[in-house]
């Protein structure tokens, strides 16, 4: 009997030590929730800050529409620019969230793909992916005025023409978060998760899982 009893001894204790340990393990569990928050589109110092009014272009797309980028929009709509490439992985993997992206908020934001290089690479990617309902655009001024570095590079200009958030994006809730940086009126959601005040431009506060840069 005394060697069942000293067995069951070590096995509560083990119980016990387990039941601490699992509940440490929750406990920094809930921490790192805390801390992790969920980030939007990463911001970067660019030549054209948050609050800023955007430069003004009239350009073509590829489809032989007019675009006019920034200034004050006529149907009311925000513009949401969106820098791709078509050597860009990540770019690639965007677009089709893009271009439902576009479908869904096309009553209060209109989307332009805006694009550096050669036409008929471009093209392609319009074919592969059935953006021909998509205003897309080569124009290198547009991206160099703006200061865009890496992509994909998103930039949300109001019906006012004033630049109100800005972002390296890689999926649709990224996307998503330069609405929400424009409806609660911070610069990035990054400064809303540290309460800066409205309207400041933000920093950048990681690394992009695309480190590409555009051409000039």
């Amino acid at each position: 009997m005394e060697p069942l009893v000293v067995s069951q001894i070590i096995l509560w204790i083990v119980v016990v030590v387990l039941a601490l340990t699992v509940a440490a393990l929750v406990r920094q569990i809930g921490v790192l929730h805390e801390r992790v928050a969920p980030l939007g589109a990463l911001t970067t110092k660019t030549a054209v800050e948050v609050g800023q009014l955007a430069p003004r272009f009239d350009v073509i797309d590829l489809g032989g529409r007019p675009v006019r980028i920034g200034g004050q929009s006529p149907d009311g709509r925000s513009q949401l620019l969106l820098f791709v490439s078509p050597t860009c992985p990540m770019c690639k993997k965007l677009l089709p969230v893009a271009r439902s992206f576009a479908r869904s908020e096309r009553r209060g934001v209109a989307i332009v793909l805006m694009g550096d290089g050669d036409r008929p690479s471009h093209e392609a990617l319009i074919a592969e992916h059935r953006l021909d309902e998509v205003p897309f655009a080569l124009a290198p001024i547009v991206g160099i005025n703006l200061g865009i570095g890496r992509l994909p590079h998103a930039v949300l200009i109001d019906p006012e023409g004033i630049i109100r958030s800005k972002g390296i994006v890689n999926s649709r809730e990224h996307l998503e978060s330069l609405l929400v940086a424009q409806e609660t009126g911070y610069a990035s959601m990054q400064d809303y998760l540290r309460g800066s005040a409205p309207g400041t431009a933000g920093v950048e506060t990681g690394q992009p899982r695309d480190g590409r840069r555009i051409s000039a």
